[in-house]
């Protein structure tokens, strides 16, 4: 399985050299690729740089769907909730996401819940190509069954909006926002997850020395035995079988 965070920005105004684009992440194995979201920033750009069978879509905020605008040239799959929000968007290929695990080529994906906004439901996809399991979620609060989507996962791939202090927000009394990479490299402790990579980055990392955060990430993750880094902008690996 190939990885490419073809973009690693979340939904802020200030941009670096590392993170400059909207979140896109690239999943690629045995000639399928797939990409998941599709931010505003792409909205002119995206198929220039990527030519993917299809895109999946984690939900509906403008950093994750608005590049679809003018439409797409593959198959789009998301949520019935993400689609009303984004039926307007000229888009032909529609495929509803249901919480079952559903194939594109020689990708698997099952989806997962995850708490995050109140208007626009998100979900995460736990992806299986071949022999290996990874979990990609760009935007969470926290992961409904969490236990199930990081089991025997070989790879979490988190919200990077905030170090170690959470985003949370009050609607109606219902929580929403952005858990911090403290909190979600416990769940990983918690599930044995064996690495973690964060993606979607807010301000406090954007505009960091990009040493020292990275530092302090990493011993973050020591502490909890949870190797970690920050994606950036054109990064790849390649997780073996």
């Amino acid at each position: 399985m190939k990885i490419t965070f073809l973009g690693t920005r979340g939904n802020i105004e200030v941009r670096s050299r590392k993170h400059y684009r909207h979140t896109v992440t690239i999943i690629s194995y045995k000639g399928t690729t797939v990409a998941i979201d599709c931010g505003l920033d792409w909205r002119t750009l995206f198929y220039k740089h990527v030519k993917p069978r299809a895109i999946l879509l984690t939900h509906a905020h403008p950093d994750h769907a608005d590049g679809l605008k003018d439409g797409a040239v593959c198959p789009v799959y998301a949520t019935k909730e993400s689609w009303k929000l984004i039926d307007r968007y000229p888009i032909e290929k529609r495929h509803v996401v249901r919480r079952t695990p559903f194939k594109i080529g020689s990708l698997t994906f099952q989806p997962f819940t995850v708490r995050h906004s109140i208007r626009a439901p998100a979900v995460g996809y736990r992806i299986t190509a071949g022999k290996v399991t990874i979990f990609c979620v760009h935007d969470v609060l926290s992961i409904v069954h969490q236990k199930q989507a990081l089991k025997n996962i070989r790879l979490y791939i988190g919200d990077g909006a905030t170090l170690t202090r959470p985003i949370v927000r009050f609607v109606e009394e219902v929580k929403s926002g952005h858990a911090s990479i403290k909190k979600q490299l416990l769940w990983c402790q918690k599930e044995k997850v064996p690495r973690a990579i964060f993606t979607h980055c807010g301000s406090q990392i954007v505009k960091a020395n990009q040493r020292e955060i990275a530092k302090k990430l990493r011993e973050l993750g020591d502490q909890m035995d949870v190797p970690a880094s920050f994606a950036h902008d054109g990064m790849s690996l390649i997780l073996h079988s």
